[in-house]
């Protein structure tokens, strides 16, 4: 009984000090974003009007605002679904394939992942350039009669695809390894059995690998979706800083802006409380519908 009551205790006060920081630095804030929402402020200022739910029924007038949701649920959606779809493939194809050069392959995928997004921004910015653009440049090299320079940073239309393969060509890696070390561990028979039966590599791959991996997948679907909102607001704020006229703008990008640059403070916590109910409600979503019986082996 006593070393019962010894080993809670010991357990509370080691999670006391983890829970108290999350108390301050995370829950906390959470409730004074939504506090402030409510409030009609000039910047960092003291003098504030409450105007209840006025914000957020502002925000769904506001076309900056909606178009702003529209690119993000694109870079959150589309853009996760390809990169975890591409993560896979590689992933399979590098660890069961008998490729030469494997672990040079590896490391090429994994190294935009080490890279700031500075960098990355930076990289895109080079390759989409009207100009000096590599993709550009070797349009006119092949067709110097014909080809038409394409503002890929620079049209509404194309901007944001742009940013979308620049994420994936950033994240890609990433998923790869941690897919590759669970495909890893997978047992060969399994393989040579499903050979023996004359399966393809095809049948292989949806009826074996995928399913011992699932887990995996889920898990890190889960974080992507959730990290996914971040890397865009960085790759967009060094890339195009939401253009151009606010074409290729996040919902964080948009929150800044409005918070931080045309010091409507609460308007722009407005805009932050959608992102958070946003992405919890989507990560709800995603472990709802990737839940699977788990199947050991």
């Amino acid at each position: 009984m006593k070393s019962s009551r010894s080993k809670k205790r010991f357990i509370f006060f080691g999670l006391l000090p983890a829970f108290v920081l999350y108390l301050v630095f995370v829950i906390y804030p959470t409730i004074s974003v939504f506090k402030e929402s409510l409030y009609e402020t000039g910047g960092l200022s003291g003098n504030k009007t409450f105007v209840g739910i006025k914000n957020f029924s502002l925000l769904f007038k506001d076309k900056n605002f909606i178009k702003a949701f529209q690119n993000t649920i694109f870079l959150m959606v589309i853009v996760t679904i390809v990169t975890m779809i591409l993560a896979v493939i590689f992933a399979s194809i590098l660890t069961k394939e008998n490729l030469k050069g494997k672990n040079f392959f590896r490391i090429i995928f994994y190294i935009p992942n080490i890279l700031s997004i500075a960098v990355v921004a930076a990289i895109f910015s080079a390759i989409y350039g009207m100009d000096t653009g590599m993709i550009n440049g070797l349009g006119r090299l092949f067709n110097p009669n014909t080809w038409k320079n394409v503002p890929f940073l620079g049209d509404k239309n194309l901007v944001v695809y742009s940013i979308g393969f620049a994420m994936i060509w950033q994240a890609i890696g990433y998923y790869m390894v941690m897919y590759m070390s669970t495909m890893s561990q997978i047992p060969e028979h399994l393989y040579e059995a499903a050979r023996i039966d004359g399966a393809s590599p095809t049948k292989q791959f949806f009826d074996i690998t995928l399913p011992l991996t699932w887990e995996t997948i889920r898990t890190t679907l889960t974080f992507y979706v959730i990290s996914n909102i971040n890397i865009a607001f960085q790759i967009v704020k060094v890339l195009t800083n939401g253009g151009p006229n606010n074409a290729s703008t996040t919902l964080l990008n948009y929150q800044y802006e409005q918070a931080y640059t045309n010091s409507a403070f609460g308007y722009g916590l407005a805009v932050g409380v959608v992102v958070f109910i946003f992405s919890f409600v989507l990560s709800a979503v995603v472990n709802r519908v990737t839940k699977r019986d788990i199947i050991q082996f």
